[in-house]
């Protein structure tokens, strides 16, 4: 391990113009070196020379979220980095469906990234925390989306994995506060105002304006917020969204 090297994993990383993209740059504003982790090793390339191009610190792993083997293979890097100060799952789909047409390795799958990925994520997290006895614990902390929260017509497999990954990130914070690990989840309510939107659906991105999509640094902002808070004032779950957002 790396004397004095505070580590960010942050796992779902994509284009720059993405969460989990903005996620790295803002960690490393806390001068953390950010391992930057994803399936894809172009766009983790393009954001690692960002960030460094930002004045920060920052290496890649490429690593599915659902393959045990790869989580594992990740936190052991990062540990060979330093100690692990934050660790953010930000792997997801949402993909439409109704049920009566929906096969079941569709639903499986989808379970697979939203909720296993984030129990393999979770668990290798707190274990790298606690072998390396740092005193301050950790964060962990999990993206959530308004599905986290109610179930939706044409969203079954979408909202019942995320429903479940709230409960098990809820679970984590009662299971290892007293080991001072600050576990939190923050609900994505409404359309980013990322790549996803702005390319895959341009029309619909401009009948919503800049107003109506929740910014990407300012989300950025809240998990720097939850990593920010001392033991004495947790939070476990933040909400997102715009003023135009109906709830």
């Amino acid at each position: 391990m790396a004397e004095n090297t505070q580590v960010a994993v942050v796992l779902g990383v994509g284009p720059k113009n993405g969460l989990g993209a903005a996620l790295c740059r803002r960690m490393s504003q806390e001068g953390l070196h950010v391992l930057v982790s994803g399936r894809t090793e172009s766009s983790l390339s393009a954001v690692v020379e960002e960030v460094q191009s930002l004045g920060g610190d920052a290496s890649l792993w490429v690593a599915d979220a659902t393959s045990e083997q790869d989580i594992e293979g990740l936190f052991e890097e990062a540990r060979s980095l330093g100690a692990i100060s934050v660790a953010i799952y930000n792997a997801g789909n949402n993909f439409p469906g109704t049920i009566i047409d929906m096969d079941a390795d569709y639903f499986e799958s989808t379970w697979r990234v939203c909720c296993f990925g984030g129990f393999l994520f979770g668990r290798e997290a707190v274990r790298s925390m606690m072998a390396s006895g740092q005193t301050s614990g950790g964060t962990l902390i999990f993206t959530g989306a308004s599905a986290s929260l109610r179930g939706r017509a044409n969203f079954g497999a979408f909202n019942s994995a995320k429903g479940a990954l709230r409960n098990l990130a809820q679970a984590m914070a009662k299971e290892y506060a007293e080991q001072g690990i600050h576990v939190g989840h923050v609900v994505i309510d409404g359309p980013i105002n990322g790549d996803k939107i702005t390319e895959g659906f341009p029309a619909y991105a401009e009948r919503l304006g800049e107003g109506g999509m929740i910014n990407l640094e300012q989300i950025a902002e809240s998990f720097a917020y939850l990593y920010r808070q001392p033991p004495t004032a947790w939070t476990f779950e933040l909400d997102l969204r715009t003023s135009q957002e109906r709830w």
